[in-house]
Parts: structure tokens; sequence; C-alpha cells
């Protein structure tokens, strides 16, 4: 389900008008969504990688390929 909700916002007119353009939108919304999302998604992103290293006694995970495979070299089949 999707819920829209309308939003008054302070814009820089320049910097709409050439996302409008360069996305080819046309309207203010449909340039202002992928935006948010990538905005969303970016800071996301930074949050897991954040965690990263977070578990000092964590155990490596076993690998499926054998080790003598692992520089790139193709499994036999």
């Amino acid at each position: 389900m999707i819920v829209c909700m309308r939003k008054t916002l302070n814009v820089d007119a320049d910097l709409l008008a050439r996302a409008r353009e360069m996305s080819h939108a046309r309207t203010d919304t449909e340039a202002i969504h992928p935006g948010l999302r990538q905005l969303v998604s970016h800071i996301a992103s930074q949050e897991i990688r954040g965690l990263g290293g977070s578990e000092p006694d964590a155990k490596d995970t076993p690998r499926r390929r054998p080790p003598e495979f692992s520089n790139g070299d193709e499994c036999p089949s």
C-alpha cells in the first residue's frame, strides 16, 4: 500500500529545475522521489558498513570452494 503525503518544503529552485531537466521528470515529485530513495539507500548502506568488524570474536565463514581454487582458477568439473 502506498501512502501519499503533502508536505511544504523549501527547495533550491535552480537545483530542482536541474534535477527535473536531467531526470526528464514531468513533475517536481517525479524529480524528488528518486533522490530521496537514493539518500535512504546510501545512509542505510553506510550504517551497515559501520557494523563491519563489530564482532571481534566472530569466526570466519566456511567457504564452499576449496582454498586451492580461491585464486580465480576454474574448479574442475
